[in-house]
């Protein structure tokens, strides 16, 4: 079965082709970093007009680029929700004209099981249960997961997410847009022991996470000490994100059994957060599974991927267009 992804969640239009014997055929994104970065975030009628730009284009070029033809398209999966409902709609209108023309199924998918199963489009893939560290920008969750569709979240942020909090933060060190993959690149040079930060919530039990606390804290010390080192502070808060982030993560593997980790979405592109998960799963005798750096932020090949295992197993949806800006993992039935 082939399958047609599309991801127009937020502020990435992505495409891809993905095939049950072959596995993936082709893919495309296009980020919007340049439309969004005079405005230091993301514009939700200026994501929706560019989805709308993009889409066919990057469509024609996957079909050119996997040497196909679109009635060779088996199912259309597009991204149903969470999302911008506006950049949603672009998305779900696309894929599902896109299927009627062509008289094939199209299905919604949860944009979060995406990122959950994207280490499953490298050769080498996570077996079941694992727990996945779901962090981007928009998102923080701990997940158990026992199967395709069998989800259970343990922990998740209060507040802001760790993206966010990088964004944020990033802001006020007078960094581009958006912020996080600089302040990561500005640590470098920096002493992560140079400024005492907290690890918010590690002084009680559970799993959820909260880093507007840490965020302000950060801001307070720069703005109190106005001729501190960008780079210190920025190490700093980097490793107190980390930090945070794998001490729930052991604390959910050893609460839960398990010894497979995986680690997705955009902060999972983070090296200091894979490398400190590798040090600290080789110590424990764990896994750990990441997607390529390339899949880690929004993209269309793992809603394709997603798609695919879920029609190919027989799931069906009748015709209408149907987008979920708040959808919760826990809400999606098993293959």
């Amino acid at each position: 079965m082939i399958v047609l992804g599309i991801e127009s969640s937020c502020d990435e239009t992505g495409v891809a082709l993905y095939d049950t014997d072959r596995g993936l055929l082709a893919h495309e994104i296009h980020s919007q970093i340049d439309l969004h970065a005079l405005y230091g975030g993301v514009v939700p009628e200026l994501a929706s007009r560019d989805h709308i730009r993009r889409l066919v284009p990057l469509t024609t070029q996957i079909l050119h680029n996997a040497g196909l033809q679109r009635g060779e398209i088996d199912g259309v999966a597009y991204t149903s929700g969470p999302g911008l409902a506006g950049a949603l709609m672009t998305g779900a209108l696309m894929a599902r004209s896109l299927a009627f023309s062509l008289g094939c199924p199209a299905i919604g998918v949860h944009h979060m099981e995406g990122h959950l199963l994207a280490p499953m489009l490298e050769d080498e893939t996570p077996p079941f249960p694992f727990i996945c560290l779901l962090v981007s920008g928009g998102h923080t969750l701990l997940v158990q997961v026992e199967g395709i569709g069998r989800y259970r979240v343990l922990g998740e942020s209060l507040d802001d997410a760790a993206g966010e909090a990088f964004d944020k933060t990033a802001k006020v060190l007078g960094l581009p847009y958006p912020g996080g993959p600089h302040l990561a690149k500005l640590a470098v040079d920096g002493d992560a022991k140079a400024v005492k930060l907290p690890r918010p919530m590690l002084n009680r039990p559970g799993l959820d996470f909260s880093f507007s606390g840490l965020k302000t804290a950060a801001i307070t010390e720069l703005r109190n000490n106005p001729h501190l080192s960008k780079a210190d502070l920025a190490a700093s808060f980097q490793a107190a994100v980390v930090d945070t982030l794998l001490a729930k993560c052991e604390r959910a593997l050893k609460q839960q059994g398990i010894s497979t980790m995986v680690i997705s979405g955009g902060v999972g592109a983070n090296q200091l957060l894979r490398d400190q998960a590798e040090t600290m799963s080789a110590a424990a005798g764990w896994q750990v599974f990441y997607p390529r750096l390339e899949f880690c932020t929004d993209n269309g090949a793992m809603i394709a991927l997603v798609g695919a295992l879920r029609l190919n197993a027989g799931e069906f949806e009748e015709l209408a267009v149907n987008i979920k800006p708040r959808w919760s993992l826990e809400e999606l039935g098993a293959v």
